[in-house]
Formats: C-alpha cells, structure tokens, sequence
C-alpha cells in the first residue's frame, strides 16, 4: 500500500518580519546628489557618512561630506576630517588632496598665515590664487595681493576687476582705479559691485560729490538687477546696505549733517543691513554726534560686541571681528576709549588703550589715545615721554604723533618743549603758522634770540623759494614788527626797506618811515616824501591853524565828534536853520485848558522809594517777654510790660490762667492822650 502523502502545512496567519530593503550606492548617490540641489547640507553629510560605511575610501563621498560641512559652516569637524584623511597613507587607489580646502577652513578661521602655509604645496590654478590673493588682502599685504591679480588677468575671471579695484583702494593706490578699469575694458556702472568700489576710489581722492553719483548709480543698478532675479525687498535692502552707508558718509563729508543723521539712524533702526555694515554706521553716528549722547552711544557699541577673553572688557563679536578691516576695528575701538573719557570712566579708558597697543602695534592711534588717558589723570610728563618714545621709534610717521606732544607741552605751560617738538617736524618748519607758533612758544619762555633766529631762518628759506605761494613778504613784515618790538630798529628799518624795494608795499612804507625816524631821520624824510598826501590837505593855512585853538572833542549822542573853533574875522559858522514849530498832538479826549492836576511824576516808583514816603514807627514801648508764660515782668516799665504779658497770655492759656490787670497809668500819660 502506498505511503500516504503529507499534507501541505497551510500558511501562518502571524506577519512576518519583513527584511530592510537593500541601499545600493547608486541610490545613496542619487538621495545625496538631490540634497546637495536643494542645499541641504546637513542631510548631505549624513548621506555621504551612509556612504562611506559602504566605501570608506569613496574619494566622491569624501569630498561631498568635507564640502557639506563647509558650506553648513561646520568648519571645525571639516577640519577634523580632514586631519583624519591626511593621517590615512597614500598609494595608487587613494590619491585625494584636502589641501585647498584646509586653507579655505582656516582662512575662515581668520588663520590667515595657516592658510597661507597650506597653500604653498598645491598647484598654482585659478582657484588657489584667488583665495591666496583674499587671504593676501586680509592681512593688508596688498602689494603681494596685487602681484597675484596681475597674474589671474590671464586666466579671463568673471567679475575679477571688482576685486582688483578693491585691492587698489586697500593698497592706497585710489590713483590707478580709473587707468585700470580703462586697462581691463570694463566701464566703472558695469556692475553695482564696480560702481560701488569706483565711488570708494573717489572717496579717498576726497571727491565726495562725484562718489556720491557713482553711489546712486550703484544703488540704481544693484536694485534692477536683484529685482531680476526675484530677490524680497528685504533682501535687496540688506545686500545694498553698504551703499546706503557710504552715501551717507558722503553727505557727511560734502556738509550735510541732519541728511546723514537721519540716514544712520534708519539703518540702525531698521536693522536692514549686514553686520559690517551695521558697525561702520554705528561708528559712523557717533563720531557725527560728538561728545553728546555718550551714553547711547556706549550702548550701541555693547551690541556689536561679546565677553572678552583674557579679562578684556571689550571685544568685537566673532563674525565681526573677521569682516571688518584692520582700519575700521581700530577706528570703533578708538572711538569707545573717546567715549569713555567723555564719560570720565577712566578706569575703563585706560584698561582699553592698553589692549589697543597690542591689537594695533605701530598704529599712532593707540600712543594718542594714551597720552589723552594721562592728560586727564594730570601726568603731563608722562604723556610727553609716551609719545616722544614712540617718535623715536617709528620716525617716519611721527609727525601727528609731535604735534600732539607740542600741543600737550603747550597747554601745560612747558613752552620750550612744545618748541623743541616743532623743531623736529621739518617738512612744516618753515610755515606761516609754524614760525608763528614757534616764535610765540620761545617768546613766552623768555627766549628772544632763539625767536628771532626762527624767523630770520624762515627768510632765508623763503627766500630762495620757487613755489608760486611765496610767503616771503609776511615773513618779513612779521618779522620787521617783532625786531621793533623787541628794540631792534636798525634790523626792522632794513627789513622795512628790503619790503619796499622790492614789492613797493605801502604799509612797509609806513613802516620804515616810523621805524627810520628813530634812527635815521634823513631816511625817515627821504621816504616820507613817498607816501601820498591825505585827500583834503591841500589849501589848508598850517600857520593859521597853528594860532587856533585846535579841535575840540564833544560827546554828541555816544558819538565822538570835532568842533571846529574858529578865530574872530577868519570865519563864520553857519547859522543853525530855525525849526518850523508844530502843534502839539493831545491824547484823545484831553482838553489843553483845562487839563486838570498834573500827574504824579513818582506814579511808577516802587512806594519805598517815592519821596512822600514815611516808614511806620515801630513801638518802642513794646518789649519782648522773658520767662515763663503767663507771668508779669516787673521793671521800670511795668504798665506796658503787664499788658503785654497779659495779652500773650490769652492767645495761649485758658482764661482762668489770665494774671492780675494792668495798673492805672501815670497822669502825664493821660493828659496827654486827652488832648488828643
């Protein structure tokens, strides 16, 4: 008999687990490629960690995660990864190099010379300059940045002049932006980025009104292209907020102050703009505003910064920190150290302008705002050493550092240090205003040859001078007046003469005549002949004027005038015309016949001052009580004083407390009150 066959089992009614769907690479790519699209970094990391479990040496996957983490600015863990994969051998099938964007992670990082280090092994494409050339520019080594625009002109970058007008403008080279625009073949509106750095270049040649067309065709630009490309209103006011800045420094500058205030304010207010922009018209308000409002303006620098490290106060915010140039961070540091002395937070002044030495060593601000520290804390002395040493130190850009130490000197009285200071700016030393300050300081510290040895120095200078703005006459005039002052009329009539020989000045003239009649009287005639008579002298009788009684001097009206008298037969005055008499004008309703008691010419006089006034006599009976209330003094006045006390008595104490009644007065009193 056949086996019996075995049933089927039938299905279990229990679900299964079902097993994950198999991710291939191809999928992992196409899910990383769409985030990447999309700019969704985060999840393009993560897709590319997936990847590398696969792959772990996948050079794609590598390159999208370290990419991924840059343009989230996860910059510290692209470094790590990167460290990590430089750690990882080289052979054949793993050749990836980091290096490019290791140095654009630390430029970032404002590591500059790391980056710039990292830089130095990698082959020079377009793409490593133009990062060697920002990280150049950073630094402020801009004669080396502009060395590397030089060679990326070969290589036809897009947009690659906007940088190099940057670059020129940072370089201090303004001068050469037009001649380079000319030389690329691009016109200066091009671009609202080009527009923007021409009118910067027009800025430092301080033609402010030609940077303020080029601005508002800069800001007209910007606005149609961003609207092109769909930007939001807000967007496009926040990505042209640096233009909104400089055109209100501008209108500054061309003496448009409210124009500007108003503009600063909107942008703070409004809070439209990008960080850097937001500091510089910060600055830029409260250098407009002055020493008023110092503490609003305190408050507007605190929100540009964050807790310092190392116990400094204050400290720029990060990201701010990194945008803004070396000239603009020391620019709002320097004005917060201004504030604090206005707002006499000396203590916090000082701690700032120490900092400020080693933030911005060989800069002339930080030995100014010094020196300002200890002016105010009446260290004079110290303040002149401060800024002496750092003369010394840096001699080729101490001269503003010299005049802060003659002013300094000056106002504490030490007039010869303020001169000697002076003496060692030579490029002004033969100046106008210089020979007249250094003549007053050596004057005032009792140094009269010294003084006139400066002025006889600027004689010689000026006189072998070709410039077209020659000073040699005031010079000399000035020193011709300073000679007479001081008793040297030989040497003023000869420097008197020296004028009028050589321009023909009329005041010289005059000059020598009078200096010349001291020591040379023949002289002082011989030029006197000279001057031109005095319009109305000629026909005047001086013998017949002798004989009179000259001119007199009156008072007419607060004014000075003369009186001619005359002699009796040699001339008449005129007869004074009789004035025609007019009827007198009456108030409305006055009656001249009749026109009742005059009016009291005393009517406006306070009462104590009118002469019909009489003070009330004070009563000299009355005396004041001594003792305890409600008793009676007894003296030889005993009647008034009883009733006194009596009286005060009432006005304090019940009446049964009242004392005895005042006594009968005597009858020479009465007879006297009788008869009147």
């Amino acid at each position: 008999m056949a086996p019996k066959t075995k049933e089927k089992p039938k299905p279990s009614t229990t679900p299964q687990p079902s097993q994950p769907p198999i991710v291939t690479l191809e999928d992992l790519f196409t899910s990383l490629n769409r985030h990447i699209q999309r700019s969704e970094y985060q999840q393009a990391v993560k897709l590319a960690d997936q990847v590398l479990k696969l792959a772990p040496r996948d050079e794609d996957a590598l390159r999208c995660k370290i990419v991924g983490l840059i343009k989230a600015d996860n910059l510290d863990e692209a470094l790590s990864a990167i460290r990590a994969l430089e750690k990882i051998p080289r052979d054949q099938s793993f050749t990836v190099d980091f290096s490019f964007d290791k140095a654009y992670c630390l430029y970032r990082q404002n590591k500059l010379d790391e980056a710039l280090e990292s830089l130095k092994s990698i082959e020079k494409t377009s793409a490593v300059m133009q990062l060697e050339s920002q990280i150049l520019y950073r630094l402020g080594r801009m004669e080396a940045c502009m060395d590397v625009y030089q060679k990326l002109q070969k290589f036809k970058i897009e947009s690659l002049e906007i940088n190099v007008v940057a670059g020129l403008i940072s370089a201090g080279r303004a001068l050469e932006v037009q001649s380079t625009i000319d030389a690329l073949k691009v016109k200066a509106n091009s671009s609202f980025e080009l527009a923007y750095n021409t009118a910067c270049s027009l800025i430092e040649q301080k033609k402010f009104a030609d940077a303020e067309q080029h601005l508002l065709s800069a800001r007209r630009i910007g606005q149609e292209t961003l609207m092109e490309d769909n930007w939001a209103d807000d967007e496009i006011e926040n990505e042209l907020a640096p233009i909104a800045v400089q055109l209100a420094y501008v209108r500054q500058q061309l003496g448009l102050p409210q124009e500007a205030l108003e503009a600063y304010l909107n942008i703070i207010t409004r809070n439209l703009a990008d960080d850097s922009s937001l500091a510089v018209a910060t600055n830029n308000l409260i250098t407009l505003r002055g020493p008023k409002e110092v503490s609003d303006g305190l408050r507007k620098l605190d929100k540009l910064t964050e807790k310092g490290d190392g116990g400094q106060s204050f400290q720029l915010a990060r990201g701010l920190d990194l945008k803004l140039s070396s000239k603009q961070r020391e620019a709002i540091y320097s004005n917060r150290a201004l504030l604090l002395l206005h707002a006499n937070r000396i203590d916090q002044a000082r701690e700032l302008v120490t900092a400020l030495q080693d933030m911005f060593p060989g800069n002339i601000t930080p030995p100014l705002l010094q020196a300002a520290v200890l002016v105010r804390e009446n260290k004079v002395g110290r303040a002149e050493e401060i800024l002496q040493q750092f003369a010394n130190k840096f001699p080729e850009i101490s001269k503003t550092v010299l005049l802060a130490r003659a002013q300094v000197a000056a106002t504490a009285n030490h007039h010869q240090i303020a001169a000697e200071t002076l003496a060692k700016i030579p490029d002004i030393q033969n100046m106008p205003a210089t020979v007249a300050t250094l003549v007053a300081l050596k004057e005032r510290a009792g140094d009269i040859e010294g003084a006139s040895k400066v002025l006889d120095t600027a004689l010689g200078w000026w006189s072998n001078s070709m410039t077209e703005d020659n000073k040699l006459d005031m010079i000399m005039n000035e020193s011709a007046s300073f000679k007479l002052k001081h008793g040297r009329e030989e040497e003023a009539a000869k420097l008197y003469e020296t004028l009028v020989k050589s321009h023909g000045n009329v005041e010289a003239l005059v000059g020598l005549v009078t200096t010349a009649a001291n020591v040379d009287i023949e002289k002082a005639e011989a030029y006197e002949k000279k001057l031109k008579p005095l319009l109305g002298l000629k026909g005047v009788n001086v013998e017949g004027l002798e004989k009179t009684s000259g001119a007199m001097s009156v008072q007419d009206g607060g004014q000075m005038r003369n009186v001619e008298i005359f002699e009796e037969g040699k001339g008449k005055s005129k007869e004074k015309k009789k004035k025609r008499k007019r009827k007198p004008k009456y108030p409305k309703g006055f009656d001249p016949a009749n026109p009742g008691p005059p009016p009291d010419l005393e009517r406006w006089l306070p009462k104590r001052e009118r002469s019909s006034y009489r003070p009330k006599r004070k009563d000299k009976r009355a005396a004041q009580v001594r003792g305890s209330q409600g008793t009676v003094v007894r003296d030889k006045h005993e009647a008034s004083t009883t009733s006194t006390n009596v009286s005060i008595s009432r006005s304090n104490e019940p009446a049964a407390t009242t004392s005895k009644p005042a006594s009968k007065p005597d009858k020479k009193s009465s007879r006297k009150k009788s008869r009147n």
